[in-house]
């Protein structure tokens, strides 16, 4: 009997209609109050005046972000497939998840009060007026932001979700989708700096858009290795792989780049500097934390479930891919004066240092990947949002030239980007040297020492280029027309505040979330 015979007896049987697969509404809870939440959004944009949507946007939006982290915490006991075993809801799924979640609503405070124009002007002379007063009222007609950008992010928060939870390829070629087209929309909305904004835009839709085609190439390879989508049915595959499986090998290269596009890696990383430097601050801050969960725990799933039977043949790939970035990410972040282009090639080496974890591929490296994935982005972001903060009268202080004296003239500031600075140098009593040392543990136990010794030396190179900025602050003669640091945004210092007190808790004591990292990386990820 063919397979076009089947199906219509099938739908004979059951009375002409196509079964539809239960749906577990409770367990994919999350992931629904942030699609509603983008929906919501979408229907406020449409239908609510301007004045009110600035204030119902960020609200809802961090609300919804709020009660979609409460329910992927209910749901921390919870290991099963929905859905006819599209989705995957585990420990290391749930941990992202929830990371994810945390770092978006991080980037809500600094999108809700810094506009994404980058302007400069309005925000420094903020710095000196009084409530009240007509300047006061001037920067509050100025600092009007585009509420668009509060949909755009639930929606890529929601497709980073599907994501990491993804349990075969086609779904997860969906969710690629679904987090990458609102962040192309996301980086070009700096209206000031339309040009450089736009061309972040076009060179991040392009170069996405090849990726997602190596990405889809993979996909196809693999279904005519293996005859499913299905992880967990291509590893049973994969299993009595030869070395003549051309497809099945041709499918995990193409995957690969489309994987390493997303996280930055060399030499697929080119994109990188060019976004982080046009888009809006906020913006690259969510890019760089949250996109950057997403896509390692997409990577770490289809890797260790689909091909962890394969580990032999791409981990020489893996070493060889991580060392490459992690050269790259340091020695050309020693060249940069811009300084949103020197933490773009630093995230370019923090992504090498992932990758060395994952070159362990054993829970620990898991473990340790998934650790130092909320370091490194409560990190970023606080980084991320100290730069928003000190402009000239042209937009943001971007020149490290800008930059010299800020220790004398804002020493709080100042004091506090050197210190996340020297976290993400990964020096000691710092989340960045607890989680250097979580991945690098686990990449000396899974034999991949060489790699390590690689990237301790990638390691002290890139603290120079981090020290240089100190010194630049702290020992240099504040310019006469030097930047202003903004002092009425709240929420701004809020965010910067989170990320410098997760900074300095998960270097002095880290335990609790190791131990809860450990305790999702050992219950694995479910097939």
């Amino acid at each position: 009997m063919s397979a076009t015979e089947s199906l219509v007896l099938a739908a004979g049987s059951s009375g002409g209609s196509i079964q539809v697969p239960p749906v577990e509404y409770s367990s994919i809870s999350p992931l629904l109050i942030v699609f509603g939440l983008a929906f919501v959004g979408i229907l406020v944009e449409a239908f609510v005046s301007a004045p009110a949507r600035r204030v119902v946007q960020p609200v809802l939006a961090f609300l919804g972000f709020a009660a979609a982290f409460v329910g992927t915490v209910l749901l921390h006991a919870r290991r099963d497939t929905l859905v006819a075993d599209a989705l995957a809801i585990d420990g290391p799924t749930l941990f992202m998840q929830g990371t994810i979640l945390l770092f978006g609503l991080l980037a809500v405070l600094l999108v809700a009060e810094r506009r994404l124009e980058s302007s400069g002007s309005a925000l420094v002379a903020s710095a000196a007026v009084t409530p009240g007063s007509a300047g006061s009222t001037a920067m509050q007609t100025s600092r009007h932001m585009q509420t668009e950008a509060y949909p755009l992010m639930a929606f890529s928060v929601a497709g980073m979700m599907l994501f990491v939870a993804a349990n075969n390829l086609l779904l997860m070629f969906v969710a690629l989708e679904i987090l990458s087209l609102p962040l192309y929309l996301l980086a070009g909305l700096a209206r000031r700096r339309r040009l450089l904004s736009q061309e972040a835009a076009m060179k991040y839709f392009l170069l996405g858009a090849f990726s997602s085609a190596f990405f889809l190439y993979g996909l196809a390879f693999i279904y005519g290795y293996a005859g499913s989508v299905q992880l967990g049915e291509i590893a049973d595959a994969a299993a009595t792989a030869g070395k003549s499986d051309t497809f099945l090998y041709l499918g995990v290269g193409l995957l690969g780049v489309g994987f390493f596009f997303k996280i930055g890696a060399a030499p697929f990383h080119s994109w990188t500097p060019d976004v982080y430097q046009g888009s809006p601050t906020p913006v690259t801050a969510f890019m760089a934390a949250a996109t950057k969960v997403a896509a390692f725990g997409a990577l770490l799933r289809v890797f260790y479930v689909a091909f962890g039977g394969l580990r032999w043949d791409w981990r020489p790939v893996l070493w060889g891919v991580a060392i490459l970035t992690m050269v790259v990410g340091a020695v050309l972040a020693l060249t940069q004066r811009d300084i949103k282009r020197m933490l773009a090639y630093s995230a370019i080496a923090h992504a090498g240092f992932l990758l060395v974890g994952m070159a362990g591929t054993n829970a620990d490296g898991l473990s340790g990947s998934m650790f130092y994935l909320v370091t490194y982005g409560f990190t970023t972001i606080a980084a991320f949002a100290v730069v928003s903060l000190v402009r000239t009268g042209e937009g943001e202080a971007s020149d490290l030239s800008q930059w010299q004296g800020l220790g004398r003239t804002s020493p709080v500031l100042a004091g506090i980007f050197a210190f996340l600075l020297l976290a993400l140098a990964g020096i000691p009593l710092t989340s960045g040297f607890t989680g250097k040392f979580a991945v690098f543990q686990a990449a000396i136990s899974g034999d991949a020492t060489p790699l390590v010794v690689v990237a301790l030396v990638c390691s002290a190179i890139a603290a120079f280029f981090y020290v240089r900025v100190i010194v630049l602050m702290f020992f240099s003669e504040p310019p006469t027309d030097g930047p202003v640091v903004v002092t009425r945004p709240s929420l701004t210092y809020a965010a910067v505040g989170v990320g410098a007190a997760v900074t300095l808790l998960l270097g002095v004591v880290p335990q609790p979330l190791l131990d809860l990292a450990n305790t999702a990386a050992t219950s694995g990820f479910v097939r």
